[in-house]
């Protein structure tokens, strides 16, 4: 059993709902990011921008790995410094493009 933060665009909702899903039934705790209420990230604030980034990034703190949702290889900006930022933990990285080959 692995703790895993999921990561990826919320775009990609659908197969983070799917992935989530499918990693918690074999035994992984699945940590995933808040669900947004707002249709577009820029009707936040930058400050609760900023408070998202944090939160989620302590997430990846508490995780043994990380779950990029990395639809078609697709990933953003946040994404990547999330990546980069788990990189700096030793966190492992787990890619979605890889689990569904």
């Amino acid at each position: 059993m692995k703790i895993m933060t999921v990561c990826g665009s919320h775009k990609f909702k659908k197969e983070m709902i799917e992935i989530t899903e499918k990693m918690a039934l074999k035994e992984n705790c699945m940590i995933t990011p808040i669900e947004l209420t707002k249709q577009n990230k820029e009707d936040y604030t930058k400050e609760q921008a900023v408070i998202f980034d944090k939160m989620h990034k302590e997430k990846i703190k508490l995780s043994d790995a990380i779950l990029v949702v990395n639809v078609n290889g697709y990933i953003g900006n946040s994404t990547k410094s999330e990546i980069e930022y788990a990189k700096s933990l030793n966190k492992e990285i787990i890619y979605y493009t890889d689990l569904i080959k």
